[in-house]
């Protein structure tokens, strides 16, 4: 089983986009981003992903580098144009502009257009909940491919469209959600078809229109279906409420472009807890909310509850400990990278 010690997944990573023309901040966010996915379990979102962005940067899609512009801007609103810079290299500056915000002002909304992806969207409300500020985030694809059938029909019209809301605490892992509207998020998909593996009844449908667990069917025509089941209608309605603040407010529109360059279109708001609460009593009541949440008492086939987040947290610290899991075609794509590069050597030297 090809495991990897994360401090040395993240160095190679980032010597590997510096090698593809990252910068070395915009290298260290891809490793820190990519390889902090993979840590909380969030594989699908993790290095995996290296291979399409070195791929992105060589076709253009992404730009190395460029100067990412702020307009529209007021005390406490602002709209960011990444310049097809790199996802997290933008995000990363636009939550940052957010918390400066709301910590002046108590509340910041802020818009970013043109930018490549952002991978695991909790990156970056967790940067404001660290600092003791509530943020929500939402995200699409703008005008990228589709992947999401609305409820009830059968043609991919919306993304995965995902949203992320955390607060702060005073517990070891943040309280958080971050989900995808859809039933699943996209790379998931992706990761079971690495690993050879079938999806669960009720992510995807075929191009016919019917449910299916081959993660094969959904390159082959099918979609995703929206999040709940046969009560899909309500994370339809959540997905077209996230493409309208993702893709529209921030001016990407919807639907496909032609031009088939991958945009994340978000939404980030901040809020400054202490503009409504004592920061500290707040922070501490959240803590013991989670910890009344986690404390339920299992329903029959559960080992235990865990508050929203805490999963994430707990995997993280088993992965430190263990290394990750990196399967056998993700490291194969990346050493086809290295090879090609000035980098030296490969991944096959850090397996464990």
């Amino acid at each position: 089983m090809p495991f990897i010690n994360h401090n040395d997944l993240r160095n190679f990573i980032t010597q590997l986009m510096q090698a593809y023309g990252a910068s070395e901040d915009e290298a260290l966010l891809v490793s820190e981003h990519t390889v902090e996915a993979n840590l909380v379990g969030h594989d699908s979102h993790g290095v995996i992903q290296i291979p399409t962005y070195i791929d992105r940067i060589q076709r253009g899609h992404i730009k190395p580098g460029v100067k990412i512009e702020v307009t529209n801007e007021t005390r406490t609103t602002a709209r960011i144009n990444g310049n097809w810079g790199f996802g997290y290299h933008v995000s990363d500056f636009a939550m940052k502009l957010a918390i400066k915000k709301a910590r002046e002002d108590n509340i910041a909304a802020i818009t970013v257009v043109q930018q490549s992806h952002v991978g695991r969207v909790a990156s970056y409300p967790l940067m404001a909940a660290k600092e003791g500020l509530i943020a929500i985030m939402t995200a699409d694809s703008g005008r990228g491919p589709k992947m999401v059938v609305p409820f009830g029909g059968k043609e991919r019209k919306l993304g995965t469209n995902p949203i992320c809301i955390a607060f702060p605490s005073n517990l070891e892992g943040t309280m958080f959600i971050d989900m995808a509207t859809s039933s699943v998020a996209a790379g998931k998909i992706n990761l079971a078809r690495s690993r050879n593996e079938n999806i669960p009844q009720g992510w995807i449908i075929d191009k016919d229109g019917n449910q299916t667990n081959d993660p094969n069917d959904f390159s082959q025509g099918g979609a995703i279906l929206p999040l709940g089941a046969d009560q899909g209608h309500k994370g339809y309605g959540l997905s077209a409420a996230v493409e309208t603040f993702s893709g529209i407010l921030t001016g990407l529109g919807f639907g496909v472009s032609k031009d088939g360059i991958h945009n994340d279109g978000c939404l980030m708001i901040v809020m400054n807890v202490e503009a409504f609460r004592d920061l500290e009593v707040f922070k501490q009541e959240v803590t013991e909310f989670a910890l009344d949440l986690s404390s339920t008492e299992p329903a029959s086939g559960f080992e235990r509850v865990y508050y929203p987040g805490e999963i994430e947290h707990v995997t993280k610290q088993e992965r430190i400990k263990t290394g990750i899991f990196v399967e056998e075609a993700t490291v194969s794509n990346i050493n086809k990278f290295a090879d090609d590069s000035d980098v030296k050597g490969n991944l096959d030297v850090y397996l464990q």
